[in-house]
């Protein structure tokens, strides 16, 4: 007995050493770091520990590195970090074509386009076609749309189909006109094809109009559609997005999106939205909801009007600037039998309307179908002009709107000249349609836009384009704050996709996806925020991209 009690003194002394000093093993621990973990609170934090793609711990540095032992550490020398960016609605596919298009982003004249296409087209001798994407006749001296016989005059042999930068309208040359047979302007639904004196096409189609030649488009090979998808999200992964909303594929396009997921030959993580076409609605209700770790499919885009540059958008009363009021791309009734039936099944329906008469007409068709819209969760993609009356109807339905705060800085150059100076008010309204819904969830519409989600925070918070102009912001009664801004584009994104439980921000039991920064977009001055560079973004604890 006098042995026992002598030894178990000295055994209790190393047990208990022995459990002090033994970490527990992690993956990765990021210490030292000004850690923004936009939870309810809106907390910070200086370090966090990650296992198996997980959160499972976020404290002091002290503490995270006291209890945990980990594979890899990184020390943040003192470098914000956030939740990963989360754009809720951009175009992946679409940008990954671009980049292998001619892209014709920024062009200042209808001179400059033909130069850039002609380098194009001399740098793909290969191509059957020339596609390109991203002119806008409203960075040209005179402001109309061109036609056809200024890409007849350089390019009378090859088929030429050129998106406008809102996705909304093409510019096509005869080659391509007479391999889609148009050699009149016929009335298309939801559609316009522009007319020369002649009565013939004059190169312009607009909205449902465009398909009518982009049909005829080939397609790209699935290796090569691969390869442009891996380069659109590198870039994507360079200024720290982890997620995004596909905002509207088709059928083909969601088939060969699930095959690449299957085969792990992406990681961004995707909620994808199937573009809807009205006849094939019952097809997708049987089919049912897809859901994966990566690639989630189970909402619905619809299509509800054009966009306010190429005057498709649908208004209640005419455009200041032109006669015409545009137009809706499906009948009322349409929409409401579409609306009735999605109401009715699991999916979540994200309605892409500009208008304030296409806006009106969704949200009241919504209101009439939905018995249980809190938590339905339905989307208005854009809701970019609306009328004063129909603002509280995001409340009132429940509805969120899903914006994307560049667009108020693109357009506000010619904005008031196609509403006139009392409708731009009810316009880019965004603090509004917070206070309304409760919360807003941010995206940028890429490749319309530039996918840097900073640069949709800049303009969410200072409300000016990348040179400061307009002096005081555009409209500032509806800038967002900094801490709306970052929980728009995290964890108010994820809720407007049903994530917010799994990602969104930096807590115990959600997906490590951050992203750390050069430096603190809560703090520096506006005239900075568009130049802070992502250091290295992380996706489920494994970092994809890294600065050299």
């Amino acid at each position: 007995m006098a042995f026992i009690n002598r030894i178990f003194p000295i055994l209790l002394c190393i047990s208990l050493f022995s459990s002090c000093t033994t970490n527990t093993q992690v993956d990765l621990i990021v210490f030292n770091a000004k850690i923004y973990t936009v939870d309810s609170t809106f907390t910070t934090a200086e370090a966090f520990a990650v296992k198996n793609g997980i959160f499972i711990d976020i404290g002091t540095s002290e503490v995270i590195l006291k209890r945990y032992k980990a594979k890899e550490t990184i020390d943040a020398k003192g470098k914000p970090v956030y939740p990963g960016f989360y754009d809720a609605h951009a175009h992946f596919f679409m940008f990954a074509e671009l980049l292998d298009q001619a892209d014709l982003t920024g062009a200042t004249s209808i001179g400059e386009v033909i130069d850039k296409l002609k380098i194009y087209h001399l740098s793909h001798p290969e191509k059957k076609w020339i596609v390109g994407a991203g002119w806008d006749q409203n960075l040209w001296s005179e402001k109309a749309f061109p036609t056809k016989d200024s890409l007849d005059k350089y390019f009378p042999d090859i088929p030429v189909y050129l998106s406008r930068i809102d996705y909304h309208a093409a510019w096509v040359n005869s080659k391509a006109l007479g391999i889609a047979r148009l050699d009149s302007g016929k009335t298309v639904e939801g559609g316009l094809i522009m007319i020369d004196s002649l009565g013939h096409p004059a190169g312009i189609l607009v909205d449902n109009a465009t398909s009518l030649v982009s049909m005829h488009i080939p397609e790209e090979a699935e290796i090569n559609l691969l390869m442009s998808l891996r380069r659109a999200q590198d870039s994507l992964f360079s200024v720290g997005l982890t997620t995004i909303v596909d905002a509207g594929l088709n059928p083909d396009q969601l088939e060969i999106l699930t095959k690449f997921y299957a085969q792990d030959s992406l990681k961004i993580r995707d909620y994808a939205m199937i573009l809807a076409e009205p006849n094939d609605i019952e097809n997708y209700i049987r089919q049912g909801v897809y859901d994966s770790d990566r690639l989630s499919i189970k909402s619905v885009k619809l299509m509800a009007d054009g966009a306010l540059g190429s005057r498709g958008a649908c208004l209640l009363e005419h455009y200041h600037d032109h006669p015409s009021k545009g137009f809706l791309l499906r009948s009322p009734a349409e929409f409401d039998e579409t609306i009735r039936l999605l109401a009715n099944s699991p999916f979540q329906v994200n309605t892409h309307a500009i208008g304030d008469s296409a806006n009106r007409l969704i949200l009241d068709a919504y209101g009439k179908h939905l018995k249980d819209s809190k938590s339905r969760r339905w989307r208005i993609e854009h809701a970019q002009v609306i009328a004063p009356d129909d603002f509280k109807k995001f409340n009132k339905f429940h509805i969120i709107p899903s914006i994307q705060p560049t667009h108020a800085t693109s357009d506000m150059y010619w904005a008031e000249e196609r509403l006139g100076a009392e409708r731009i008010k009810g316009a880019y309204a965004y603090k509004e349609l917070l206070q309304q819904y409760g919360l807003v969830a941010l995206g940028s519409d890429f490749p319309v836009e530039h996918f840097n989600p900073l640069y949709g925070f800049h303009a969410a918070v200072a409300r000016v384009d990348k040179t400061g102009f307009p002096g005081g912001g555009f409209q500032m009664e509806n800038a967002l704050t900094r801490e709306e801004a970052l929980r728009g584009m995290t964890i108010w994104a994820a809720f407007s996709c049903f994530q917010e439980r799994k990602r969104g921000s930096i807590e115990k039991g959600k997906d490590a996806d951050f992203v750390i920064l050069e430096d603190d977009i809560m703090t520096a001055p506006d005239n900075a925020l568009r130049d802070i560079k992502t250091l290295r973004t992380i996706i489920a604890g494994e970092t994809v991209f890294l600065r050299d």
